[in-house]
């Protein structure tokens, strides 16, 4: 961390890899950008939905196909409630695996069926487990999409590794930093236990929330 308790390796990364439209952390303002990774449905998006209408905040909701195969509801409800609907791939591969032919086929075939669903145009991507390469990078911004990263994160992917709402909320609230894009995944219950007073303490601090790319 440097003396704003932005982590250093994100600001390494944002100053080598910005030319590539890809964010590592936002800009030095006291601004959080809220994230969320969609794989599959734990029956939490609903109370985050519920938490983020009643508190004002938009978020970018990132999803696979079979996200939006299994959950057109949700989907339409992120939408309908001015959130962003993030591109995080039809399959979920690792991005620098496989050929710019085939990152573009996961790219494309997502984003069709949003705009042909919800005449919704996909403009953001998160690589699956956030595996990149400079290649990868330059193919999905000649692509026409961003590429947002974080910089916050914590292991809450896995359900059974909970530490409770309480220290998730104190973990995530002395991670705060100007610019900071914030990872949650939606399948935590810790996540959508603490987020109304994540977005409490975070306000008192000072900072307020946009939605990327807004």
């Amino acid at each position: 961390m440097d003396d704003q308790n932005r982590p250093v390796g994100c600001l390494q990364y944002q100053e080598k890899y910005g030319q590539y439209n890809a964010y590592f952390i936002g800009d030095e303002e006291k601004v959080i950008y809220l994230t969320f990774d969609e794989g599959y449905e734990n029956g939490y998006t609903a109370s985050i939905l519920d938490t983020l209408q009643e508190k004002g905040v938009q978020a970018v909701f990132f999803i696979t196909g079979d996200y939006l195969d299994a959950e057109p509801e949700l989907v339409g409800r992120m939408i309908a409630e001015g959130h962003a609907v993030g591109n995080h791939s039809e399959n979920h591969p690792s991005f620098p695996g496989i050929s710019p032919e085939k990152q573009r086929e996961e790219l494309a075939t997502l984003a069709k069926k949003m705009e042909e669903n919800y005449q919704y145009k996909m403009t953001l991507f998160r690589p699956p487990c956030g595996e990149f390469s400079e290649r990868m990078l330059a193919n999905v911004q000649d692509f026409g999409y961003t590429t947002v990263f974080w910089s916050y994160a914590y292991k809450d992917w896995d359900p059974e590794s909970g530490i409770g709402a309480e220290a998730a909320c104190e973990k995530a609230v002395n991670a705060l930093h100007d610019g900071a894009i914030y990872l949650l995944h939606a399948v935590s219950p810790d996540n959508a236990e603490m987020l109304g007073d994540f977005i409490d303490q975070t306000r008192a601090k000072g900072y307020t929330f946009s939605l990327f790319g807004q």
